[in-house]
């Protein structure tokens, strides 16, 4: 009988000498006590040393996948199939490992000892290795097996399939920035350049057709002269030549316009990586997802990876959860107050729900949710030669085609019902055709050069659409001003209307204020507006100083108490009166 050990060193056969001892392994520990019993026990028959590290860590890793690799196949074909012409028997640790090894070279596997059985003889194996090796020292054991298992472990994170997964997520989120980003840009450049020519905005909708167009034209004179055949359709060409010269726009100076040729050229740049990074994302899941690619879409299926965060954790998720994976806020929502729950998450951007009536989203959406589910489990679970094949996204088209006639079928019978109230109505019979006598002539005069009388004609109606939009827009615009300005003014007005109020009306107090009380209020309220009106015209009739009788004009101070107002009615006039005649009397 025949023991396969795998050390650091190489691939080791040893020979049991007793093989009765393995049918009783509650003992087998005592014979790997001390290195004499060991030696006693197994015998080493061949050694097959690893050429180098990289050749260690690629056979190694064949073993542990259950797979057999070149160079153990061929020792184990010279030292078992050859030298003990298939008789013998051989234990190996690992079960899969076994079974390849039984299945391509014939050889017979120990299979009496369960796998927990034989851990006692590959620990003791493991314990005594240095005795049973010859000329092998512990410490260069230690440090060979130390730099194999690190090693190893680089050579498992490298081919990762979880990396993958991580550049999909990197990469649709980078998309998804760029699209903000670009949309952020195209805005300015037409705010900006909108200024100068409005009316371009009307016309030319798309952002990067709009960036090149201004990159080339410049300022809207320059619209006569230069061709934009290669950036616009013939008829949008058209409208923005007519629409240059009867443009509404301001003039801008050099700088300013180099200014936005930068902006341009950034929108430019972005949008032509954004595609770049569109074919890298489509490549990379038709590697990873082929299934979920060829169902819903590149874009979709990197977006549900990215909300998982792993293909793997993808598919865990039920059919029910991938239906609504992305909506788990209106999920949340609707079961705390008790109301309808979402029907679609993220997968409703499948072109499969988007070409489904609205009444029939809902059913769509479910049965694209089951297909997927089944698809990204395929896909998380298929090896890397599976996935590359040519049949690899099989699957995935025959669900899409399952569910697009499904779609036609649900289409059709709710056009029925649709149709069932017309059915009895009758049918329009089409009017019987007759021969005509008239010949028609060819029409020379359709071949003049230049516009044709209806593409000018739908050109000059574009670029008059686009003017008369952007007067609309300034007209709402000084309508929105004029509003606001006018409820500021009466906002203002309610204010003052209000202070003046509050300086009217008496203190509040606790009490309410009696008839008595009203009556005294407004008495002295009189006597201190006759008191002002009297103080007024005794000063001159508001002038700035008081002349007296004899040319002299008074002292300030005469005038600040000739104009203070007091509460006492009209005794400070009686005052007044009373001092001019005394100085009066004086000077005589």
């Amino acid at each position: 009988m025949l023991v396969l050990y795998e050390t650091a060193l190489g691939f080791c056969l040893f020979k049991v000498t007793d093989a009765g001892k393995l049918e009783n392994p509650g003992s087998l520990w005592k014979d790997f006590q001390t290195p004499e019993k060991a030696n006693g026990l197994l015998k080493l028959r061949a050694l097959h040393r690893f050429s180098s590290t990289a050749a260690a860590v690629e056979e190694l890793t064949a073993v542990q996948e259950g797979k057999l690799p070149k160079a153990l196949k061929t020792f184990l074909t010279k030292e078992v199939v050859e030298k003990g012409k298939g008789k013998e028997i051989l234990a190996v640790q690992e079960t899969k490992l076994g079974r390849a090894i039984s299945k391509k070279l014939g050889i017979e596997i120990f299979s009496k000892g369960t796998q927990e059985e034989l851990l006692d003889l590959y620990r003791g194996i493991r314990e005594q290795i240095t005795s049973l090796l010859n000329g092998l020292d512990q410490k260069d054991l230690t440090t060979m097996s130390l730099g194999l298992s690190h090693s190893l472990s680089r050579y498992k994170l490298k081919f990762s399939p979880e990396k993958v997964d991580i550049m999909v997520i990197q990469a649709i989120s980078l998309l998804d920035d760029l699209d903000k980003e670009i949309n952020i840009y195209s805005m300015r450049v037409k705010e900006w350049y909108g200024w100068h020519f409005p009316e371009m905005a009307k016309i030319i909708v798309d952002n990067l057709a709009y960036a090149n167009v201004v990159r080339t034209m410049g300022v809207r004179t320059n619209a006569a002269h230069i061709t934009l055949a290669n950036i616009l359709p013939e008829e949008l060409e058209a409208a923005v030549k007519l629409a240059a010269e009867i443009s509404m726009g301001t003039e801008i100076s050099e700088s300013d316009i180099a200014h936005i040729h930068s902006l341009c050229d950034q929108v430019i740049a972005i949008s032509a990586y954004r595609t770049q990074l569109a074919e890298y994302l489509r490549n990379r899941m038709s590697a990873i997802a082929p299934n979920l690619t060829a169902l819903v879409g590149d874009l979709v299926g990197a977006r549900l990876i990215s909300h998982a965060g792993s293909l793997r954790n993808l598919a865990k998720h039920p059919a029910s959860t991938v239906q609504i994976l992305g909506a788990e806020k209106a999920l949340f929502r609707a079961l705390k107050t008790k109301h309808d729950t979402p029907k679609y998450g993220l997968i409703y951007h499948a072109s499969l729900i988007g070409q489904a009536p609205q009444k029939l989203k809902g059913k769509m959406a479910r049965m694209v949710a089951t297909k997927a589910a089944l698809s990204i489990r395929v896909d998380a679970l298929s090896d890397a030669d599976t996935k590359s094949g040519v049949d690899a996204p099989s699957i995935g088209l025959e669900s899409r085609a399952k569910l697009e006639s499904r779609l036609r079928a649900l289409e059709y019978r709710s056009d029925l019902t649709t149709t069932k109230a017309f059915s009895g109505e009758a049918r329009k019979q089409q009017p019987k055709f007759e021969m005509s006598g008239g010949a028609k002539t060819y029409n020379t005069a359709a071949d003049a050069v230049g516009f044709l009388p209806t593409q000018r004609a739908g050109a000059e109606k574009m670029a008059i659409d686009a003017v008369l939009d952007v007067k609309e827009d300034q007209k709402r615009e000084k309508e929105e001003k004029r509003r606001l300005k006018e409820e500021k003014r009466a906002k203002k007005a309610a204010q003052a209307a209000e202070e003046s109020m509050a300086v009217d009306e008496p203190e509040e107090t606790g009490e309410a204020e009696t008839e008595e009380q009203r009556k005294e209020r407004k008495r002295l309220k009189k006597e201190k507006k006759a008191a002002e009106k009297a103080a007024f015209f005794a000063a001159g009739g508001g002038g700035s100083s008081i002349t007296s009788t004899n040319g002299h004009s008074a002292s300030p101070d005469a005038e600040r108490k000739r104009k203070r107002p007091t509460e006492e009615g009209a005794a400070p006039v009686d005052g007044e009166k009373k001092k001019k005649k005394k100085r009066k009397d004086g000077e005589a």
